[in-house]
């Protein structure tokens, strides 16, 4: 290799090395056999060069991108060797290599599987889990290839139309000859380092929750894999992600009946430890992936239930109303939290249960104790908190102003499904706010005159007219409107001293 070029991958290299290094860059991409040289020094370990190393894989990677189809059956398989004795090297290291270098090759290996798995390298990952068995350096190699895998053939968020059908062909292919063997591997990896090493676990965990949304559920939603995922709840360096991996699992598509049955059998063992009680959490991210987690399962029940009363089974939809409803104490502590993005993150919950419930053709008492608490949270959510700068409003401000957004959705559903309830409920915040409005904190008085806004534009009215029709609402509307009027005429100089952003 020239060795002058390589020296221009230094990022502190003056402009003429690196002038040099791109242009030997360019000529080992476009020659037909020039990029062996990087191939035998990624095999041999020839550099200890952290850039020369990420350099080599590079120019591998433009072959298998662009020219794969172009090489020689000897160049292919001189690929697949160079990876398969660079992960060799791997598992003697003392050391792992950088994260930046063990990521480049994990997109060169999933490049190389999309280009030969279905044709010249049937046992991809026969051979890599045969080399690499439990050793962590090559288990680590072997996760990343797969989230690699992932973002090139399964990721939702990236488009791939041109792909599609291979794609598909490979997914099909893999649910028929490893996707078993590969979920064991799962297993052994989650269950070997938990302890020593809970990095590779969360790896792990992240790879189950990217897969199960394609593979058979029955590989993954068993006791023995669900128990063991629920224990690493425990573990504090592991819940978070296990969290995430098992919102994946409850996400996936299912019969409603069985879907019911997973959620709740997940519930009974989350509340029996204890995380239920969320006053008694105090690690804020940890709550807020719960949170996510519980939104989900809340849910899916609500799409099971809805599933269900299509099909007139009685009994299985009144048992999964009754699941749905027993969640409803989780989801208030939730919603009312103090940390924002824990409350914000049930919202979906909360907003698709009274679109539930609007759907009754009569509300329970317990239904209606439900909604007003749920009235009672958004009231108390929207309220400004003492750190939020009016001044110079920043970030934090600014999703302050998002989340009030989704509350304001909330309020609206609420005023659909019972809008007596609420405007009983915004009626006495607002009047006992303003009772005492001269000396009750701005907040409370900002949000009591907020809610009678919100309330207007939530009621439902006929042609716009909010001051007809139902006398009830009409006259409860009026005064308040009146007790905000009479504040204002007798008050009018002092208002006028309070800056224009406090009020609107």
């Amino acid at each position: 290799m020239d060795e002058q070029a390589l020296l221009g991958l230094n990022p502190n290299a003056d402009a003429r090395y690196r002038q040099r290094a791109m242009a030997y860059f360019e000529q080992l991409k476009e020659s037909q056999d020039a990029w062996e040289v990087c191939a035998e020094a990624l095999a041999k370990g020839i550099y200890n060069d952290d850039h020369v190393k990420f350099f080599c894989f590079q120019v591998l990677e433009h072959q298998i991108k662009f020219r794969h189809a172009g090489l020689s059956a000897v160049q292919q398989q001189l690929i697949r060797e160079t990876l398969m004795k660079w992960l060799q090297c791997q598992l003697m290291n003392t050391q792992p290599e950088k994260p930046f270098i063990r990521n480049k090759a994990a997109q060169v290996f999933a490049l190389t599987f999309i280009m030969e798995y279905l044709t010249l390298w049937p046992k991809f990952f026969f051979d890599i889990l045969s080399l690499v068995g439990l050793n962590p350096h090559g288990v680590d190699i072997y996760l990343r290839t797969l989230m690699a895998i992932d973002a090139e053939v399964v990721d939702r968020d990236i488009l791939h139309s041109p792909e599609t059908r291979r794609n598909t062909l490979i997914k099909d292919t893999m649910r028929e000859q490893c996707i078993p063997n590969l979920v064991e591997s799962w297993f052994q990896i989650l269950q070997t380092y938990q302890q020593s090493h809970p990095e590779l676990t969360c790896q792990c965990l992240e790879v189950v929750g990217a897969y199960v949304s394609w593979i058979d559920l029955n590989l993954i939603a068993n006791d023995r894999f669900v128990n063991l995922l629920l224990s690493q709840m425990s573990v504090e360096e592991l819940r978070e992600e296990a969290c995430d991996c098992l919102y994946e699992i409850i996400n996936k598509g299912m019969d409603p009946v069985d879907k019911t049955k997973l959620v709740e059998s997940l519930c009974q063992v989350l509340q029996s430890v204890g995380f239920f009680n969320v006053e008694q959490e105090e690690d804020v991210d940890f709550l807020a992936k719960f949170s996510r987690l519980v939104n989900g399962m809340g849910q899916s029940l609500v799409l099971s239930w809805t599933k269900l009363a299509k099909t007139g089974n009685v009994k299985a939809t009144a048992e999964t109303l009754q699941a749905m409803e027993a969640k409803v104490p989780l989801l208030l502590q939730l919603l009312v939290h103090e940390d924002d993005d824990i409350s914000a993150n049930i919202i979906g919950f909360c907003y698709e249960y009274l679109h539930v419930l609007k759907q009754l053709p009569q509300l329970t008492d317990q239904q209606k104790t439900n909604i007003e608490a749920i009235m009672l949270a958004v009231m108390k959510k929207l309220t400004y908190d003492d750190e939020y700068n009016f001044e110079n409003e920043g970030e934090d401000e600014a999703m302050f102003v998002e989340y009030r957004k989704q509350l304001k959705m909330l309020l609206d559903r609420l005023a659909q499904v019972s809008p007596e309830l609420l405007l009983e409920a915004v009626r006495r915040v607002f009047t006992n706010t303003m009772q005492n409005w001269q000396t009750a904190p701005f907040m409370e008085v900002e949000v009591a005159i907020r809610l009678l806004y919100m309330l207007g534009e939530a009621l439902p009215a006929s042609h716009g007219a909010h001051f007809s029709g139902d006398t009830a609402k009409a006259s409860a509307l009026q005064d308040m409107m009146r007790t905000c009027g009479h504040i204002m005429f007798k008050n009018y100089e002092k208002l006028m001293k309070i800056p224009l952003t406090n009020v609107c």
